[in-house]
Order: structure tokens, then C-alpha cells, then sequence
């Protein structure tokens, strides 16, 4: 790809990075240069308003399972020789031979911008005050509206020893929507939001955040009509796009390369082996065009890919970075991912979805004799050895005897993900990704991700509620 200057001398850079690396297995350069906004309009009045900057490299020295890892806020020969001298220390006598780099690719998802830069800092402020004066007069039962607006360019600069550089110009931007609404003494919220790697333009046109504020005005005012969600063993339909998110945790984590190289994942060893129901495929995507999860390269230089993690059924392999997959006898996927030059790289997920099916989604919800219907969701959490998984829904319905009976609040879907996958009768022919809000979670790092499928059933799950 395409290359800026750096502030400092690339070859030298490269040269002190070969001379650590000497021995060792693998090792890089890792610079970025980013700048951030976010703008938070709350309580009817613009409560925040951030602009920041950073830079910063880090470098790494690998040495079979060792990682030596240095990094600077100073971009300097003289910072870069000392975390050079730092991070090789990991070889400690260790003879390896060094892997063959990945090659640089001139792929982009995503126009090389700068969301930061327009449209103008009153432009965005007007804007948010006029999505809250338009929800407010949308409903008068809204009693309280907040809507935030980021930004973020990152210019990624990835060195590796043998002189091999590659470069990435990463934009995100993030429009959310928050409304609470109240009737007859009672209180429900809810929100909408979406994103991705391109301008603001594309999210702040009237009609797409109408759409947004619509969608979490009908929300709310669904909660306001929910009943307490049943409790006990029953059929769950989940619906399509964002719901994905509980396959993400409940699944996706289990699929990551170092957990199956330690053995703490419920999929260790498993290549081969039935893992999910016929039918169930699913895939890691960091190639798709534009989509929050989506990356030219990962941060190691490796190129994205789609990787089959599950197919029709058969678990046919795991997400890897560099390390993992060498000490494994794999090749990397292009899942290496750090949170920022600061932070240690580990394989991380980046669009995972489950592919469509040929079934009917108004015919999957019409087959439950008692269950729920899950549309959207919260949080959730997952335990990687056991694979256990615990999920709010934000929105979800009662369905008897195929009849949508009301909407239910606070219903927690409780499971085991290879359990889960093994009860999927029903896949919907309505894949679809979600809006663009992802971010997950792991050892301390966030990043941004993706997630999608269809409407589909799960025969058996434990629903938390009421009773």
C-alpha cells in the first residue's frame, strides 16, 4: 500500500528491528497515528464535546511462546533503538529461524479519510440538537433523548525485519440514538445505533437517522407494553443481524487460536469433529467492504480473509494470528489485532456471522408452541473453557402455539454454545449484518467488530425471567 512519511527514518527503523530479531522467531514495528472525536448530546443540551490525538509504536520480538513486547508515545530512532535492546531480550539465548513475512497487498475496503475533518464542528452540534428536538417532538411521552457522534483516523504503519512495510488508513465513525419514554408512571428506554469505516455523510443524512430514532422510539414503546418474561426451558427463535452477537461471544471466542494452543477452549482438538447442528456454517469475515469489523490487513501486515471456521456443522478451523498459528503448525487467518500500539496482539475476531438458510423467517416464529422471539439484545458474557454464555434481550416477544402473545422484559437466554448450535432446527433465508456497532472485549483490549445471520430456532435454551 501506499505510503506517508514517518518521523523517522523507515530503513534504520527496519535495521534496528533486524538486528533484535536476530534468533528470533518473528517480530514488527507497529506505528500509529490517530485522532478521535466524540460529541454527546444529553438532557437536551450538548454535555461533552472531545477531540484527542495520539501516536505511539510498538515492537515486538517473538521467540517461540516469548513475546518481548516494547512500546514509546515517542516517535524517535533513539525511542525505537531502546525498545529494540528491551524486547529482544525475550530470545534469551532462544536460536529460531525468522518466518517469512506476509506480503504487502494493495486491497482497500475502505476511501483513505479523515472523518475528523468534515463536516464542521457546528455542523455536528446542530445536528445532534436537531435529532433531539426531532424525537422529542416525534412522541410526548419522551422524557428524555441522548445521542452521541464519533469519529476516529488512524494511519497504520506495520515494519517488518526483512524490510517489508504496509500501510492502512482506518476511519470509524458511530452515530447512537438513545430515547426514554414514560406512560402512566412507568419508564422504558431504548436505542438504536450503526457505523463503519467511511464519512459521516453516509449516517447523518435525515433519512438514515430518522430511521434510527424510529426504531428506538418503537423500542421503547413496545418495553412500555412488555410483561415479565417466563422462565424455564423453551424455544428461542433469535432474529436476524445484531442477535448474531450471542454466536460472537458464545461461539466465536471458543474458535480464537490461543484458546484451542492452551487447550482451555471447549473446541480444542476438535477439528473435524460435529460441533453444530447440519446446516450451521459459520464464518469470520474481515474482508467485507466498509463494515466496522473489516480490515486491508490485520495488525501483523496479514491480509484479511474469509476464514470457515464452521461448515455444515464440521468445525473446520480456528481464528490465528501469527504466533499462535506458527506454534500451532497453521497459517494465519489475518486475526492478529491489538487495541493500540500500547497493547499486545492476540487473535481476535472481526465479521462473524452464520451463513443463511432456505427457511421461511414468519414460518420459523409460527413453528413455536412456547417460546421466545428474540429481535435485539444487550450484553452478554461467555466462559471460553466451559462455554457457557449468559444474554439480556432488549427486545423479545412471548410466542404461543405460533401466536406473538406480548413483549417480554428482562429475559435473560442462558446456554452452552455447542449445545446451542447442536439445536438449531430452523435457518431463515433473511441473512443480514448488523448496523455497525460492535466492539468486543478481550484481556483488557477492545476493537471493533462485526456480526450477522439470520432468523433461526434453537430448539432448547434456558430463558431467565419472572417465571
Amino acid at each position: 500500500m501506499d505510503h506517508t512519511e514517518l518521523p523517522f527514518d523507515r530503513n534504520e527503523a527496519t535495521a534496528l528491528l533486524a538486528e533484535a530479531c536476530d534468533g528470533a522467531d518473528d517480530g514488527d514495528i507497529y506505528v500509529q497515528q490517530s485522532r478521535s472525536e466524540s460529541f454527546l448530546f444529553d438532557d437536551g443540551r450538548l454535555k461533552s464535546a472531545a477531540f484527542d490525538t495520539s501516536q505511539g509504536f510498538g515492537l515486538r520480538v517473538i521467540a517461540g511462546e516469548t513475546s518481548g513486547n516494547a512500546h514509546s508515545g515517542e516517535l524517535t530512532i533513539d525511542a525505537i533503538r531502546r525498545a529494540a535492546s528491551t524486547a529482544s531480550a525475550a530470545k534469551r539465548g532462544y536460536k529460531g529461524n525468522l518466518d517469512i513475512g506476509p506480503q504487502p497487498v494493495n486491497r482497500r475496503l475502505y476511501a483513505p479519510i479523515d472523518p475528523t475533518e468534515a463536516p464542521g464542528f457546528t455542523v455536528k452540534t446542530d445536528l445532534l440538537a436537531e435529532i433531539d428536538a426531532w424525537v422529542r417532538a416525534k412522541d410526548p411521552k419522551v422524557v428524555q433523548v441522548s445521542v452521541s457522534l464519533a469519529g476516529i483516523h488512524e494511519e497504520i504503519d506495520v515494519l517488518r525485519p526483512a524490510g517489508d512495510a504496509f500501510h492502512d488508513v482506518r476511519p470509524l465513525v458511530r452515530l447512537n440514538i438513545s430515547v426514554t419514554l414514560e406512560k402512566d408512571g412507568r419508564r422504558e428506554s431504548a436505542s438504536a445505533g450503526a457505523g463503519g469505516r467511511a464519512e459521516y455523510a453516509e449516517w447523518i443524512r435525515p433519512e438514515r437517522w430518522k430511521a434510527l430514532a424510529e426504531r428506538a422510539l418503537r423500542k421503547a414503546e413496545i418495553n412500555l407494553e412488555s410483561i415479565p418474561a417466563p422462565a424455564g426451558e423453551m424455544e428461542v427463535v433469535l432474529g436476524p443481524g445484531w442477535p448474531a452477537v450471542l454466536l460472537h461471544e458464545a461461539v466465536g471466542h471458543g474458535l480464537e487460536g490461543d484458546f484451542n494452543r492452551k487447550q482451555t477452549s471447549v473446541y480444542a482438538g476438535r477439528i473435524g469433529e460435529q460441533v453444530a447442528a447440519r446446516g450451521v456454517t459459520v464464518i469470520d469475515d474481515g474482508t467485507i467492504e466498509a463494515r466496522r469489523g473489516s480490515l486491508s490487513f490485520d495488525d501483523e501486515g496479514t491480509p484479511t480473509q474469509k476464514t470457515v471456521l464452521i461448515e455444515d456443522g464440521i468445525l473446520k478451523g480456528y481464528m490465528q494470528d501469527r504466533q499462535n498459528a506458527r506454534l500451532m503448525g497453521m497459517t494465519p487467518t489475518g486475526n492478529g489485532r491489538r487495541e493500540s500500539y500500547d497493547a499486545t496482539v492476540m487473535p481476535r475476531m472481526t465479521n462473524t456471522v452464520m451463513l443463511g438458510g432456505k427457511d421461511d423467517p414468519e414460518e420459523i416464529v409460527s413453528s413455536i408452541k412456547r417460546g421466545i422471539w428474540a429481535v435485539d439484545f444487550g450484553g452478554g458474557q461467555v466462559d471460553i473453557t466451559s462455554g457457557n454464555f449468559v444474554f439480556q434481550c432488549t427486545e423479545a416477544y412471548l410466542v404461543e402455539n405460533g401466536k406473538v402473545i406480548a413483549p417480554v422484559k428482562n429475559a435473560t437466554l442462558i446456554g452452552h454454545g455447542p449445545t446451542a448450535l447442536n439445536k438449531v432446527s430452523m435457518i431463515g433465508d433473511d441473512f443480514a449484518m448488523d448496523d455497525g456497532v460492535g466492539t468486543c472485549g478481550k484481556a483488557g483490549q477492545s476493537v471493533p467488530v462485526g456480526v450477522g445471520q439470520p432468523t433461526l430456532k434453537v430448539d432448547s435454551l434456558t430463558v431467565g425471567g419472572a417465571g
